[in-house]
């Protein structure tokens, strides 16, 4: 359980340094969540879910993991969601990614070769 918070903690702090200093991460960032909110309010109001069940839908659709317990019954819910889903996997992939490639910075920065590489930029600057 301690793992659970140190890596939450290392998410989040990674989240707020990629919204600090990277304006796409900022634009992903920012469109995730615009994704994740209409979603959750669109089927807490027509498929008429509690917003926790809502909000769950929507990122495991986002996650393409799909349990099944939840299904749009409307066919606008429907509609909505084919093209909810193209619009968030690509997002949801294109910010992992770049929280994965933050995270090899930072370990790279860390490693001997990685200051080396750190000093050799700076006196060329």
């Amino acid at each position: 359980m301690i793992s659970f918070f140190i890596n939450f903690y290392r998410f989040c702090k990674l989240v707020f340094i990629g919204i600090k200093k990277d304006t796409e991460f900022r634009y992903l960032f920012f469109f995730l969540s615009i994704l994740l909110t209409s979603s959750t309010i669109f089927y807490n109001k027509i498929e008429h879910w509690e917003v926790v069940d809502s909000l769950y839908f929507s990122v495991m659709t986002m996650a393409t993991v799909g349990y099944g317990d939840f299904v749009p019954t409307h066919n606008i819910s429907k509609i909505f969601t084919i093209i909810y889903t193209f619009l968030s996997i690509g997002t949801f992939v294109a910010f992992t990614a770049k929280i994965v490639q933050f995270t090899l910075q930072k370990d790279n920065q860390k490693t001997p070769l990685g200051k080396l590489k750190s000093k050799l930029k700076n006196k060329d600057d």
